[in-house]
This record gives structure tokens, sequence and C-alpha cells, in this order.
């Protein structure tokens, strides 16, 4: 589709949109949504201690929320097969996704989207959805691209503290704002790696304003053992689920991901490229996340290691008095009881790269659960430095 057509301008213009505002819309997503200016992919965002340079490589890196390993053996194996084969566009291998993907989450296909990570179609529902007259609503503390992009585009912002029990508090989110365009709910969350019932997704979008959507990121669903939301979007909820293969599978390098939806929620977010993005992914990537979600045991196997090792190294903290937030995914917020900055340098030079903090929390620092010999240079830095 032509980015200047007047069609366009003009819905974007009776949204709210200033012309300098839609310039800045266009130039976003004739890049494909591109993260680049608002905000850092995770995996590019991790810089040494000091705050420049390229990432080094300690003894442990438990800063990302990446898994300790890389793809299940059934995705590492289809994608080395598919390699030969690099020089063809993806012929069925999508759809053999998306099949897999709609027939374990009890979906049509056309529900299903796949999409290179999931930042992509994050970036793209809040520049569909909200506008300088209906804003995004968040906890606070959690993953932030969403407010970034809001943020970019002009669309206010309302930010909601989390529960006592740190869930996100649909009420209070809705009364913040009883006119946005999308309340973002992440659970488990990001950075608190706590849940938020579907019962109160279910509320929210009971009672949530015509014409907004709740955007739901399960992005660290398979950790836990709670329930996922793709029912609400098979009963054709004003929902958007986003999934992504950086966590649990292990591909955060490969860039997988995918949306749940009733159609007609994400063919809107496609007015710019046709849906060009969802089509372009590299066919190792697509085989390696069919493989992979068909692998159940192996998914079970890894949850459980990630289990262990977590119980082994917040029973270390407990020893030694150190509050955390109790996790359901696989990393956990830590009170150091002192600025969580000066930590993480402290950490690094002992070889540790833990995560930051946020700025609700600036005594706390957001710690993936690694391999045990990632937790094991965790635990031994921690003694050194007497935290």
């Amino acid at each position: 589709m032509d980015l200047q057509n007047d069609d366009v301008r003009a819905d974007l213009s009776a949204r709210g949109y200033s012309r300098r505002a839609i310039g800045r819309v266009f130039s976003l997503l004739a890049a494909g949504a591109a993260v680049g200016p608002l905000v850092a992919p995770a995996a590019y965002a991790q810089t040494s201690a000091a705050g420049a340079g390229p990432r080094p490589q300690p003894k442990a890196l438990i800063g990302a929320n990446e898994c300790w390993e890389g793809p299940l053996e059934p995705g590492a194996r289809a994608a080395a097969a598919a390699i030969s084969g690099g020089n063809r566009y993806t012929g069925s291998e999508r759809a053999d996704f998306v099949n897999a993907l709609a027939s374990i989450e009890n979906v049509p296909p056309a529900y299903v989207m796949a999409w290179p990570g999931s930042s992509d179609p994050l970036s793209r529902i809040i520049v569909t959805y909200c506008s300088p007259t209906r804003g995004l609503v968040t906890a606070d503390p959690t993953f932030e691209l969403a407010e970034s992009v809001a943020k970019y585009i002009g669309a206010p912002v309302k930010r909601v503290p989390l529960t006592a029990d740190h869930a996100h508090d649909v009420k209070a989110m809705l009364a913040a704002d009883p006119n946005a365009g999308i309340y973002y709910v992440c659970t488990p969350n990001n950075p608190s790696a706590t849940l938020t019932g579907l019962k109160d997704v279910e509320w929210l979008l009971a009672n949530k304003p015509a014409g907004s959507i709740v955007l739901l990121d399960e992005a660290y669903i398979h950790f836990s053992d709670a329930p996922a939301g793709a029912y609400l979007a098979a009963q054709d909820k004003e929902i958007i689920v986003l999934r992504t293969f950086s966590k649990l599978f292990g591909m955060a390098g490969m860039r997988l991901g995918a949306t749940i939806a009733k159609p007609a929620l994400m063919m809107k977010t496609m007015r710019y490229d046709g849906g060009m993005v969802s089509y372009a992914l590299p066919t190792p990537s697509v085989v390696c996340g069919t493989a992979s979600l068909l692998a159940g045991d192996l998914i079970r196997q890894r949850r459980a290691e990630m289990l262990k090792v977590r119980a082994d190294t917040l029973a270390f903290l407990d020893k030694r008095g150190l509050a955390y937030v109790p996790p359901q995914a696989n990393f956990f917020m830590v009170d150091w009881k002192k600025p969580a900055a000066e930590v993480r340098k402290a950490m690094a030079a002992e070889g540790v790269d833990i995560g930051r903090s946020w700025p609700i929390w600036p005594t706390r620092s957001r710690i993936t659960i690694g391999s045990a010999a990632e937790m094991d240079a965790f635990k031994r830095a921690v003694v050194t430095l007497n935290l």
C-alpha cells in the first residue's frame, strides 16, 4: 500500500494526529514498525555495567531473560536442515507453523499470525489502536516497549501500580483512563515475574470502552503453570495475545513470535504493508518453531530444569535474608536494599551480568534464571560482595 495514501492520512487526522505526528507514524511503519528509534530490543540493550560498548562474555549471562541454552533439539535439527534451502522463499513452512500453534491453542488457524519476534506486532498494535485521543494504560513496573511506542506517536500514557501481590490492578487501570485505546497486560509480568489471573482479564474485556482492545503479552507463559489466554481470542473478544519463541524455546537470536486474535483486529495493523512482515520470515526459524511446539515432553523437561535451579537460587537468597518477589517465570526481582545500579556494576566486575532495575524499584535487580553453573557463579558473587 502506498504510504502517501490520502485515505490513511485522513484516518490518522480524524484520530487526532497532528501533521507532524502523522509523519512520525509513517516513518515508523514504513520500516515495518521498527523499534530502533523507540527502545532497543532486549538482546541489543544488554551492555556492560559501565553503560557502553558490546556486552562482554562473563561467567554468567543472566540479565536479558534469555534461555540458558539454545533451541530444543528437534527444532535445532529442523533449522539446520532448512539452511540448505535458504536460496528459496518460504513455501508451506509458515502455514505448518500457524497450523501447529492453532491446534495447540485450540483456535482457528486464521486467528494466528507469525512474526519476527513479538516486538514488531506489539509496536504496530500500539500505533493502530492508540492515538493522541485514545491512550495506553499500562502497569508500573512492566515491559516498557508499549509505553515507548505510545509516547513516540503522541498518545497519552497512564501507569498504574501493581497490586499488593504484584498483579495488574485491572479496575484501577480502567479508572485511570476509561477511554483508552489499549489496556496492556503482561502475564507473567516483566519484571515482577508475577501472574494476573484471566478472570481479571475477562473483567477488563467486559468493562472496557467500545473500540479499545486488551493486549495480553504472554512472553513467559510457558515457564508458568497458569492457563493461557488464547481461548479469549477464540471467543472473538477484543483481545490480542502476544507470544514469543525467545524465552523457553531458546530462540532469542532467531526472531520468531506470533499473535493470536480474531482476524479483523490484526488486519487493521496491516494497512501499511499488506502483512508482508508476517510472511517474510526466515525459514530456519519457522521450521524450528514448528518442531519445538510439537516437542511437548522436552518443553516440560526444560521448564522442570528451570524450576529446579530457580528453587535452589531462591533458597540461597532466603538463607542470606535477601527479599525477592516470588516468581512465576524464569526470572525474579531481588531487593538489595541499596542502589541496584551499583550492585549491577559490582556484579559485572565479578563476571556476572545481571539485569537492570526499574525507576519505581531502584533498589531491585531483575535476575534471569540461567544454567546451574551460571546461578552458582551468581551465588558466589553475592557472597564475595557480601550482599
